[in-house]
This record gives C-alpha cells, sequence and structure tokens, in this order.
C-alpha cells in the first residue's frame, strides 16, 4: 500500500534517469584529458550544466510530459549539487548560500545556452560561452572543439525520438579531441 502512495511520478523517476547520463556524461574523461576541462569542482559544475541545458532545451516545448520531466531532471541537478555541497564540508547554515549563488549562476548558464543555441548555425556566440564559462578564456584553444561536441550534441538529442530522450534511450556523442 505504502509503495502505491509514496511511488515517485513517472517523471520525476525519468528526471533521475536522465540526470544519471549527464553525470556520466560530464564525468568523462575525454572532457579533462584531451579537452582541456579542469577537473575540479568549477569544471565539473560547467560540464553538468552544458549537458543539463542541452536535455532541457530538447524537452522545451515538447508537451507537458516532456516539460514535467524537464523540471524533473532540474530538480535532480539542484538536489545533486545541494549533496556535493555538504560532502565538500558545507555547513548547514552556509549550504542556503551556496545554492542560492549556484542558482543564479545555473540561470545565467541556461540563458547563456539558450542565447548561443538560438544564434546556430554560427558558433560564435556558443564558443564565446564556452571560453568565459568553461575555460576562464574566450580565447582558449579548446572552444571550437568543445563548441562542435555541443552542436552534435543537440543534433543528435534533435534527432532522437522524445520517447528516447524521455526514457534516457540516446547516446551522448564521444568527445576525444586531443590538440
Amino acid at each position: 500500500m505504502f509503495d502505491k502512495l509514496f511511488k515517485p511520478r513517472p517523471a520525476t523517476l525519468a528526471g533521475r534517469r536522465l540526470f544519471q547520463t549527464v553525470s556520466a556524461q560530464a564525468r568523462s574523461p575525454g572532457f579533462y584529458l584531451a579537452g582541456g576541462v579542469r577537473d575540479t569542482p568549477e569544471g565539473r559544475f560547467e560540464l553538468y550544466c552544458m549537458h543539463l541545458v542541452l536535455l532541457m532545451h530538447r524537452l522545451k516545448g515538447q508537451g507537458p510530459q516532456a516539460g514535467e520531466t524537464s523540471q524533473a531532471l532540474f530538480d535532480a541537478f539542484l538536489a545533486n549539487m545541494d549533496e556535493g555541497l555538504r560532502d565538500l564540508g558545507v555547513g548547514d547554515l552556509s549550504v542556503g548560500k551556496k545554492m542560492r549563488k549556484l542558482g543564479e549562476a545555473i540561470y545565467g548558464r541556461v540563458k547563456g545556452y539558450d542565447s548561443a543555441l538560438a544564434a546556430l548555425p554560427d558558433r560564435i556566440v556558443l564558443q564565446g560561452l564556452i571560453g568565459r564559462t568553461i575555460f576562464g578564456d574566450e580565447a582558449a584553444p579548446q572552444t571550437p572543439h568543445l563548441a562542435a561536441y555541443v552542436v552534435t550534441a543537440m543534433e543528435r538529442l534533435g534527432a532522437e525520438p522524445l520517447e528516447h530522450v524521455i526514457d534516457a534511450q540516446f547516446q551522448w556523442p564521444e568527445f576525444a579531441h586531443v590538440g
């Protein structure tokens, strides 16, 4: 009886599954070894945000189920950030302040990526955003390669049937640029 009462909604489960794909992809060694992304909490945060935004972009405007799944994905991301702060030793009294700052950063990334993706096929805005946020330098030599990855990932997600995306039945592209 309690299983039925407390069973998460399908969209909540889907959001959690999607977050697992975001987490696994953001931890792919290629981004750090070949792509030059700093293997720090900040570098990982930026890759999490990038993948989160790509999924949210794919789900946007695709109906109520996609919208609810997108919100559940975002909620799972925030819960993970909260847990991560606590794992890093941030005290209970400081977590709220840190989460507020992270929330502002995430909102900024969502807006930035939405603008950059809307400007495609011109990649200049996307490269600038990636350079500033991921590398801390708009002229970083890795930005064109990571921008190409973002475009490939967006195209791949766009080609997948919505049901496959919601069910996390898709493959992220591999990032293995060297140089």
